[in-house]
């Protein structure tokens, strides 16, 4: 169970301490050479309890610091296409093996998150869902197969989905035409094949063109493993549409906010040229590549989803475009840079595409634009605005910048340079159970139902981000871990990192037995 930096108040309070207390301070006056006793006694301590092969690989020392040479090679991407209603969303969830929250009743609904991560058998690979995304019926077949084809370009291979129990459909059949132009592996889904009777509806389904038509229930789950069988048949073992070399590279600053934010002009500031198309009419940025920029003295790589083309006529499927672009640039990424606008009241947008940022793990910097923009009564409510709606990330570092004039751009690097330090950082492990030791004898764990939960050990299992691993003898409340994440941040800095902190319970050997 594991409870992220971005934790959410509905899991209880974080836990309050009665008063001041040294823990800095007294874990600073540890000597390393006391701290790696310690630390070597507790874990000696750990053989009296029942532990898995994972976690004798992660006492071990075995350490993710996320640094390897070579291409970035991003999981093969399966697009899911086709017209509304035919069970996209239903599929997806299917195919993630957990509900996530991409079915609902109204056709049309907007969702900002597109990608997701799946397995099967073992393999990992991208889901793009493009359910959800559609328009009201108007001209409907014409940006189905628009929102479908901004997905394609960016996948390995495609499920397309169509209702086998309607038959063969005007729009599926534009989707089909796109498709035949994409020229990707198609794999041919007939949704609603809930029993046997139906396979025959399923058959008709050869007249597409597209080959065998693979009969499943998305709803029952019937069939979808025979389908995903076939998909990893299908899929390359890594993403051939676009990787990122990161040999010993520049650092990758992913740029995003909502359209119209200042994101291009940003970008040409810092790049001192025109380079990007600047059009005041939201959501014109095309053909978008990454961009090598110096800044102070250092080459830095501004991704982008090169990968991705934006054609003129696609406006129809603008949020969709953009929310992929987003997710596209994080997983890229080692830092976001997430652009907001102070001359305009932070929207649910804003939000939405900061939980993004958060949810990827990357390094992250808040950089509020516009504020050569700002009155006195605005700055009022912006600062009431970041107090209600952006206190779950006061840990990033925040700089305030015009893109227009290029004022503070210069704050920019410091603030980059602190939240990948962040990122990148590892806490010895004997530096670390001295904190805990401090921390946990100044404030012990609550009691709950007659049992004190006590932390064993604890290690740092990774960097990029920031993962560490407690080893306890129960679970510890939402709002306790709450409270160490915060003491471990103001102990050691991590600003302008996420990081997380899970727990492993364990029990004594032979207490069952």
């Amino acid at each position: 169970m594991s409870d992220s930096q971005q934790g959410h108040p509905s899991d209880g309070d974080e836990y309050t301490p009665t008063g001041p207390d040294q823990v800095a301070e007294r874990t600073a006056a540890i000597g390393d050479e006391e701290a790696e006793m310690r630390a070597a006694s507790l874990r000696a301590g750990l053989a009296d309890y029942e532990l898995d092969d994972e976690d004798s690989a992660l006492l071990s020392g075995q350490f993710d610091d996320g640094e390897y040479d070579g291409e970035l090679k991003l999981d093969p991407v399966l697009a899911i296409v086709g017209r509304p209603n035919v069970g996209k969303s239903t599929l997806v969830n299917r195919i993630l093996g957990r509900r996530e929250a991409v079915v609902e009743d109204t056709p049309g609904v907007t969702r900002d998150r597109v990608m997701y991560a799946a397995t099967w058998n073992g393999r990992n690979f991208t889901v793009v869902d493009t359910g959800g995304w559609e328009f009201d019926a108007k001209g409907i077949h014409a940006r189905v197969a628009d929102q479908a084809e901004i997905a394609v370009e960016m996948a390995d291979a495609v499920l397309l989905v169509v209702d086998a129990t309607v038959g063969i459909t005007a729009t599926d059949e534009a989707v089909v035409k796109m498709l035949r132009r994409a020229g990707k592996p198609v794999i041919l889904v007939g949704n609603k094949v809930d029993d046997v009777q139906l396979e025959s509806d399923a058959a008709t389904l050869w007249g597409l063109g597209l080959g065998q038509p693979w009969p499943v229930s998305a709803a029952h789950g019937r069939g979808v493993a025979d389908m995903l069988d076939r998909v990893m048949e299908v899929l390359p073992e890594f993403s051939t549409v676009e990787g990122v070399d990161r040999s010993g590279g520049p650092r990758r600053i992913a740029l995003i906010g909502r359209p119209n934010v200042g994101k291009s002009s940003l970008l040409n500031k810092l790049a001192g040229s025109e380079r990007v198309v600047v059009d005041p009419m939201a959501g014109t940025t095309r053909d978008p590549v990454d961009e090598f920029i110096e800044l102070g003295d250092r080459i830095w790589r501004f991704v982008d989803t090169a990968g991705i083309r934006r054609r003129q006529h696609m406006a129809q499927g603008a949020d969709f475009y953009a929310s992929l672009r987003t997710q596209s640039a994080l997983e890229k990424a080692e830092v976001a840079v997430v652009l907001l606008a102070v001359d305009e009241v932070l929207s649910e947008q804003d939000v939405r595409i900061l939980q993004l940022a958060i949810e990827s793990g990357r390094a992250l910097v808040l950089a509020f634009n516009k504020w050569d923009l700002l009155d006195d009564e605005r700055r009022r409510y912006l600062e009431r605005e970041i107090e209600q709606d952006l206190a779950h990330v006061e840990w990033a570092p925040r700089v305030n910048i015009s893109a227009k004039t290029g004022w503070h751009k210069d704050r920019l690097l410091p603030a980059l340079d602190t939240a990948l330090e962040s990122w990148d950082k590892r806490i010895p492990t004997g530096r670390l159970n001295a904190f805990l030791g401090e921390l946990v004898s100044a404030h012990p764990h609550p009691v709950r139902g007659g049992k004190q939960p006590r932390i064993l050990f604890g290690t740092q299992a990774s960097s990029r981000p920031p993962k560490f691993v407690l080893f306890t003898t129960g679970f510890l409340d939402p709002g306790y871990r709450r409270f160490i994440t915060r003491r471990l941040r103001e102990t050691f800095g991590f600003e302008g990192s996420p990081i997380e902190v899970s727990m492993r319970v364990r029990e004594k050997r032979g207490k069952n037995k």
